[in-house]
């Protein structure tokens, strides 16, 4: 469709294009790292190259997946649903593009320093400080598009996805500078350090840290549940009453569970006991989302049978629900005591992951292709229901050998003989993981597959297809 001249009556919907498609490329890259460091572990010889070791692509692979897979996600559908719950274009064109060059910037700074050991050593927050103030300038230039469109609205009610996507970008905002608070020593070499010290600086990595699944993972992703599942079901929000007790809730209590990843060190044991109650508490607002986006399908259950990307959408929230459940018990400092440091731990966060994260992404990204380009429905619906499987069987085989793994690592460490020896040598523990680690790469390595599908997919349901750039924004709907 051509620009028309007044701007005000069409939706942009070339940035959500540009980032849905970054979306799928990031997250085969993103996975792809994945598998090769699994595949370290199971064959050591894999580490022959100095840039190339475990060490140094394991950040590079959650960077990878969280801010290049995850965060194109975030931007495309953030772009499009606040565009179409506003009935409006989005504020300033211009901005919107130099998030997304920006963004990209941003991933392909990390996927180069990262190897070559500049990092500042933070879970998350490796990055540098010169691509730690790019960072933060991209993501302010994206409040003042997302808030922006919300300013200009054409209805008066802020619709509930869009008070996820501003909470958790209010959010990231906050927690990336607090965190990234360094004092540099070196600009070629990216050299800096960490502006706060001890357990000091533990406390607000990991106030960042659980935060950043928190708001990044967590918050930004249920305002896409919260568009997409009603859309796609073709029903309303089970309970908009609920929704927004949800969001108070959630953004609430997430702030204050971070200490739960220092139980048992020198931070004060108060502090940790605050961590794991305020993870206890935030039980409720996590399954009072998932029950609100599940029971959204009431009266339309028979169309998951036929509809791949409701099966991606729902089965998303049956993780999020599990991850969410298996999160506030392993912040219990009992079950925490036998968990922490174990494969356990990997389990979980590939739960949420991979799970919750990836598959409401590939549903979001699913329903929006065809839409971007000028299509009803993706180029193979077979396709789509391929990769659902192939990437649940993936995902259940990567979590149940992890907790299987981590519980045996756990149970080992802490065995002690007769005379209070321990029972085990840690060299004994890592050859009893061995079996599990390589079911985690074949789990990787079937999830990894699903995205190449994707890819093929994506590719072929754009060949021929005219790109839409802009789409008529229609009349709003009077309440």
């Amino acid at each position: 469709m051509s620009v028309m001249s007044d701007t005000q009556s069409v939706y942009n919907y070339k940035i959500v294009r540009q980032f849905a498609v970054m979306t799928v490329i990031w997250g085969i890259v993103g996975m792809l790292v994945g598998v090769i460091v699994a595949a370290q572990l199971v064959w050591p010889e894999l580490n022959f190259a100095p840039y190339l070791t475990f060490g140094r692509l394991r950040p590079l692979h959650t960077n990878a997946v969280i801010f290049a897979f995850g965060g194109s996600a975030l931007f495309a559908t953030s772009y499009y649903v606040v565009q179409r719950t506003c009935y409006t274009r989005i504020f300033c064109d211009k901005l919107a593009a130099f998030t997304f060059w920006g963004w990209q910037l941003v991933i392909v700074l990390a996927a180069v320093t990262l190897p070559l050991g500049m990092t500042s050593g933070k879970e998350y927050a490796e990055l540098e400080w010169p691509i730690d103030i790019l960072i933060a300038v991209v993501w302010v230039a994206y409040a003042v598009v997302f808030f922006g469109t919300i300013a200009k609205r054409k209805v008066g009610h802020i619709y509930v996805a869009n008070w996820f996507y501003g909470a958790f970008i209010i959010a990231v905002a906050l927690l990336h500078i607090v965190n990234s608070a360094e004092i540099p020593v070196s600009l070629l070499g990216m050299k800096s350090y960490s502006a706060y010290y001890g357990a000091q600086d533990a406390m607000v990595q990991w106030w960042y840290g659980h935060n950043a699944v928190g708001f990044f993972l967590t918050a930004g992703f249920l305002g896409m549940m919260y568009y997409f599942v009603p859309k796609q079901a073709g029903r309303p929000v089970y309970s908009y009453r609920l929704s927004v007790v949800h969001f108070w809730a959630l953004i609430f209590t997430y702030m204050w569970a971070g200490p739960h990843h220092l139980h048992y060190t020198a931070l004060p044991d108060w502090t940790q006991s605050v961590g794991m109650v305020f993870s206890l508490i935030l039980l409720a607002p996590s399954w009072g989302g998932m029950i609100n986006g599940i029971m959204t399908l009431s009266g339309a259950w028979h169309k998951l049978r036929d509809d791949p990307i409701l099966k991606f959408l729902i089965t998303s929230l049956s993780f999020y629900g599990m991850s969410t459940f298996e999160g506030p018990m392993m912040a219990i400092k009992t079950v925490n005591a036998l968990s922490h440091y174990t494969d356990w731990t990997v389990g979980h966060v590939h739960s949420g992951a991979l799970g919750w994260v990836a598959m409401v992404s590939i549903g979001a990204i699913y329903f929006l292709i065809p839409k971007l380009v000028g299509k009803e429905e993706m180029w193979s619906t077979k396709l789509v229901t391929t990769h659902f499987w192939i990437a649940t069987i993936g995902v259940v085989l990567y979590i149940a050998s992890m907790w299987i793994s981590g519980v045996m690592q756990g149970l080992m460490w802490r065995a002690v003989n007769a005379d209070g020896t321990l029972t085990y040598s840690f060299i004994e523990s890592v050859k009893a993981s061995y079996p599990f680690w390589a079911i985690r790469v074949l789990g990787g390595l079937m999830f990894l597959t699903g995205m190449l599908l994707m890819l093929y997919n994506v590719i072929k349901t754009m060949q021929g297809a005219r790109m839409v750039n802009d789409a008529a924004v229609p009349a709003p709907a009077h309440h």
